[in-house]
């Protein structure tokens, strides 16, 4: 078996977890309320110069130069088009200023950063993936179940469902499965406590824009 199977067969009661939040149920209804969205993109749109950043310090880290590049375009991706994306949501959604970074981002964004910067390059590189892998099959949970009637969120749907992510998805699988055969047992331990922990963290950040969840 494969390290992104065992890897994945560890996260699934979280990932059953991800899907049954009122986050992800309303998501597919159209229900979300907008203050809810509100926070996730703001929070998110954050989350994302600091992903975009740990994804760089993999790839000057990496093994190969196919991992280099592979890791420097999920980078340019991630800074440049997905931020573009939000920028977009931001008028959709009304969005004027963006808040400052709360609790379970800040969380998520300095674990990745130090991960990827202290631990081993594979333990980052498991670190990250989670929130490729995570956000493309919730993604196609919902575009599966949604209704079509004219739900507000469709975009941000099309855009985790979508053939293009679900190609940047395989590839950082594969590299995370390339780099765990060859690495020693305790690495890959670790890199498993990672995908644990960032998964984890997932959930957090879902469940912190639906409570509301700010500094004391």
């Amino acid at each position: 078996m494969k390290w992104s199977e065992q890897a994945w067969l560890s996260i699934e009661p979280i990932y059953e977890s991800i899907l049954q939040m009122p986050f992800i149920q309303e998501l597919i209804e159209g229900t979300l309320p907008l203050e809810k969205f509100q926070y996730y993109l703001m929070q998110d749109s954050i989350y994302l110069e600091h992903f975009g950043r740990a994804l760089a310090i993999i790839g000057s880290r990496a093994n190969t130069i196919a991992d280099m590049l592979a890791f420097f375009r999920f980078a340019e991706t991630t800074i440049i088009v997905e931020n573009a994306l939000h920028e977009s949501y931001f008028k959709d959604f009304g969005i004027d200023n963006r808040d400052g970074i709360q609790p379970a981002c800040h969380h998520y964004s300095h674990f990745l950063k130090s991960t990827t910067a202290l631990e081993a390059v594979e333990v980052g590189m498991a670190a990250v993936l989670p929130c490729f892998w995570i956000y493309k099959a919730v993604g196609d949970y919902i575009y599966q179940r949604q209704n079509g009637n004219n739900n507000p969120y469709q975009e941000w749907i099309n855009t985790y469902a979508g053939e293009e992510f679900g190609i940047a998805v395989k590839s950082a699988i594969s590299i995370c499965d390339n780099n765990a055969a060859q690495t020693t047992v305790a690495i890959q331990d670790k890199m498993t406590e990672a995908f644990i922990m960032s998964s984890r963290l997932e959930y957090d950040f879902w469940e912190a824009a639906y409570m509301n969840r700010r500094w004391k």
